[in-house]
């Protein structure tokens, strides 16, 4: 019942409420993104969805508008507000209109950036079964100590697991990690790394199989030959 629908019932009444209550404060955010640097205050960037469906997710812009992400000899331009933002997960706050629009969770795997998922095998794809959400449980455990590989792992146990308890646990580890200030944040060469590596899994597969077949022609090589031998002697 929960995940079917009371899941989604409890992500839009929430949202809606905290819009209208927190209003005033986004207003005051935007303002002061615009003081400390150039640029729009909202941050849009094309994500990985449910159903590996691409949607625009909205955030505080936290750097400068000459951050290229793709240039990693370069460090993350990071503003001086944006720092604060990032450190007390403030810069979130706009996903709320992504919930709102069916394309979010206020729980769940975290959607990242589409050439994660142009890598994932099979069974990491399940990781996008569900709604990408705005805190999950991999970003609440263990944080920073992640390997890419784990944090899909836990990703794919909520996705196997999700109900109301688990939900509302996540929500707490949550609050804890903000009050500690164990926000999870990846530079952009980190992120870089961790797609390096989601690639290198499908050579490391494509090796693995050439190998397995090779054995296998090997074998089968030298049972034609033993059968070969068999017919000589007899």
């Amino acid at each position: 019942m929960y995940k079917k629908c009371g899941k989604r019932v409890f992500d839009f009444v929430l949202a809606l409420i905290l819009l209208v209550l927190l209003f005033p404060i986004l207003i005051i955010i935007s303002i002061m993104i615009r003081i400390d640097s150039k640029g729009p205050a909202i941050f849009k960037q094309v994500r990985t969805g449910k159903n590996n469906k691409n949607f625009i997710l909205y955030k505080f812009r936290s750097m400068r508008i000459s951050n290229d992400f793709y240039n990693i000899k370069e460090k993350d331009k990071i503003t001086k507000f944006g720092g604060l933002l990032r450190k007390t997960s403030l810069d979130e706050l706009p996903q709320l209109i992504n919930i709102l629009k069916g394309e979010m969770s206020f729980i769940g795997p975290r959607p990242w950036i589409i050439d994660y998922a142009k890598n994932y095998n099979k069974i990491q794809e399940r990781r996008l079964d569900v709604l990408p959400g705005v805190t999950g449980l991999a970003q609440c455990s263990g944080r920073n100590n992640l390997s890419i590989f784990d944090r899909i792992n836990i990703d794919i146990y909520y996705v196997d697991n999700l109900s109301l308890l688990l939900d509302i646990k996540i929500i707490f580890k949550t609050i804890k990690c903000i009050v500690k200030r164990e926000g999870f944040s990846n530079s952009k060469c980190a992120i870089h790394e961790e797609i390096k590596l989601l690639k290198n899994q499908h050579k490391k597969n494509k090796v693995d199989n050439e190998i397995n077949d090779e054995i296998e022609d090997m074998i089968d090589d030298e049972s034609y030959n033993e059968s070969e031998i068999v017919g000589s002697e007899i």
